[in-house]
């Protein structure tokens, strides 16, 4: 049997998190960072659970193809339909969200060109090594949990000469967001579960801002409902003892210094940008770009793209204030309407890590 989905482990820790939320005068507002955490909160039906008892989750901007400008998106469109023989690789979910120019999916190639949906960087590598007539992007996405591999591939590129192998880069680094947040008029957020794949590549110590600057308690947990609830009860104790801590209760997979090897690849290979998040703006530091010995692999220098700030969503779509946790998917309009995982009018139904698409999918879901 698997303890963290044991629903005899589930109920003590609901009947735990129900006495210390009698303690708190006010509802507790917790933002799950990671979208991962949002799909368990909802896939298992936790969420009424814990609104029954005063503790509201909010979904954040952990879901790096949701966060990703829609003018980025439309840099990829631009390039397969207007660069002839050439080849756009990216993951799956990026090619169906839906922009002032439509989608990927629905771009029309130039001659000889086309959108590859690859399952990591070393496959759009290969596509590079076997179409040398080719010129081969990868429009990779991601936070820290994966940005280390694309890294790599560039350098792989670089390495072994591969002069028709670029990075359109949408790579995120998570703890400045998290600030933005938290410096946001707009918001009002008592907590963070802190993303457990992000914290195993970085630990924790890129989040003792949180407490220390803001007294905001914390907890690193992982993506079963006990990983969920034991980082909710750790963070109810923080708020009553009233001694904030980053907290990690996925030891299992987080160490307090995260992977050094990963975060030195990034470190090498990698620096930091000003980046643009839906819905958050521009955020100091808060991207990756490649290295300047790296510069003929970066897509937007080798094409001359001038990716500036932000499109803007589709009239309507309100994704970018669930980003920020201040409305929930069902708030917006057009959420089960006219946006549907089927026909979707932001990444947030696109994603299968998208706050939109896990309420659509699991909103009736009952744990009991």
């Amino acid at each position: 049997m698997n303890t963290y989905r044991d629903k005899n482990v589930i109920k003590g820790l609901l009947h735990k998190i129900r006495e210390k939320a009698a303690h708190i005068k006010e509802p507790l507002n917790i933002m799950e960072v990671c979208g991962t955490h949002t799909m368990t909160i909802h896939k298992h039906g936790l969420k009424q659970l814990l609104d029954e008892v005063g503790i509201h989750m909010l979904s954040g901007p952990g879901c790096p193809v949701c966060i990703t400008p829609n003018a980025l998106h439309e840099a990829a469109i631009d390039l397969v339909s207007t660069r002839p023989d050439l080849f756009l690789a990216t993951f799956g979910d990026m090619t169906r969200v839906p922009t002032g120019k439509d989608s990927l999916q629905t771009a029309i190639p130039a001659k000889g060109s086309r959108v590859h949906i690859v399952y990591s960087p070393e496959e759009s590598l290969d596509l590079a090594r076997q179409n040398p007539d080719k010129e081969v992007v990868f429009f990779g996405v991601g936070f820290e949990t994966t940005i280390p591999s694309i890294a790599l591939s560039a350098k792989a590129a670089y390495e072994e000469k591969l002069e028709n192998y670029s990075i359109l880069s949408a790579l995120w680094i998570i703890p400045p967001p998290l600030k933005a947040l938290l410096e946001a008029k707009d918001t009002n957020i008592h907590g963070f579960l802190y993303p457990g794949h992000v914290s195993a590549i970085i630990g924790e110590k890129p989040y003792q801002f949180i407490p220390q600057e803001y007294g905001l308690p914390g907890a690193v947990t992982g993506f079963e409902p006990v990983d969920v609830l034991l980082g909710i009860n750790n963070i109810l104790d923080q708020t009553i003892s009233g001694e904030p801590v980053v907290a990690n209760v996925y030891a299992r997979v987080v160490r307090p210094e995260g992977n050094p090897l990963a975060c030195k690849i990034m470190d090498e290979l990698l620096e930091t940008k000003d980046a643009v998040w839906r819905g958050l703006g521009k955020i100091p530091a808060s991207g990756l770009t490649l290295r300047q010995t790296y510069s003929a692999h970066n897509a937007e220098q080798k094409y001359g793209l001038l990716i500036q700030g932000e499109s803007g969503d589709l009239p309507g779509c309100r994704c970018g204030e669930v980003l920020k946790g201040i409305i929930s998917p069902p708030e917006c309009p057009m959420f089960g309407k006219e946006c549907t995982p089927d026909s979707p009018h932001g990444p947030c139904m696109v994603s299968f890590e998208g706050s939109c698409l896990s309420y659509y999918k699991y909103s009736s879901r009952s744990w009991r």
